[in-house]
């Protein structure tokens, strides 16, 4: 259980561990319907390709044989949907997330793009998974990991419900390496994107947490060595876009 006394970051606040979940709850019931949309606008559309090269690194089958992805905090169904699309017929893909809202939202997609039979959503705790020991062939999650309050027991539960030999992957914002891009990247972060949440969502508060609490997630080394204390092996990354965004990999041995 949380002590009474333990504090975690609020993108630039320190908040009871307790009370994060419900904040970032928030934050994300606030922005849900024009989640997918406001990714395009902060990002000019690179958040395609950042993951496309997940997807890539994944390697779904192509053929008839069984294979589980479990995309976590994907509510949407953006990575779920991509994967699908590459892979064969004995491919599936669970959405889990902790937010209703954004579930809804991936639901309606995947009726739109009659995937609905091959993707799953289910709402659920990235801590503390309803999921089987050993259950899935690969775990992904994109840009939601820093929103756990607390990333290791998330990490804890990505090793359990992965089969040996297969692959985590996560993408996440990560930190600019680029002289001079950096204060760019800076300037857009927190003059641009909070006044655009604005105009598109109603909501400038909601994405002022979002480039905040991008600041306050480790390093790619650091988190790196918190994967492989999870459990994970082979553990690696590579940085895109002059660090804007990190890929880590781990494999379950």
């Amino acid at each position: 259980m949380d002590r009474p006394d333990q504090t975690t970051h609020f993108g630039f606040r320190d908040v009871p561990l307790g009370e994060k979940q419900t904040l970032v709850n928030d934050v994300f019931h606030s922005v849900a319907s024009r989640y997918d949309l406001m990714n395009d606008l902060m990002s000019a559309g690179l958040h395609r390709a950042w993951k496309d090269v997940m997807i890539t690194m994944l390697d779904p089958p192509k053929g008839d044989r069984p294979f589980a992805l479990l995309d976590v905090a994907g509510g949407t169904g953006d990575i779920a949907f991509r994967a699908t699309k590459t892979a064969g017929a004995g491919f599936h893909a669970t959405v889990c997330d902790i937010n209703a809202d954004m579930l809804a939202v991936g639901r309606e997609r995947a009726a739109k793009q009659h995937l609905d039979d091959r993707v799953s959503f289910v709402e659920g705790n990235a801590e503390t998974l309803g999921f089987a020991d050993r259950a899935f062939d690969a775990y992904t999650i994109a840009f939601g990991i820093r929103n756990v309050p607390q990333i290791d027991l998330a990490l804890r539960e990505a090793y359990r419900v992965l089969k040996p030999g297969s692959r985590f992957l996560c993408l996440e914002f990560s930190t600019v390496d680029v002289p001079g891009l950096d204060k760019i990247y800076d300037l857009f972060s927190f003059k641009v994107i909070p006044p655009l949440g604005r105009a598109v969502t109603g909501d400038a508060e909601s994405y002022q947490y979002l480039v905040e609490s991008i600041r306050k997630f480790p390093r790619p080394n650091a988190f790196a060595e918190m994967i492989g204390a999870a459990g994970f092996a082979r553990v690696k990354w590579q940085s895109l876009s002059g660090g804007i965004v990190a890929l880590h990999s781990g494999w379950r041995l």
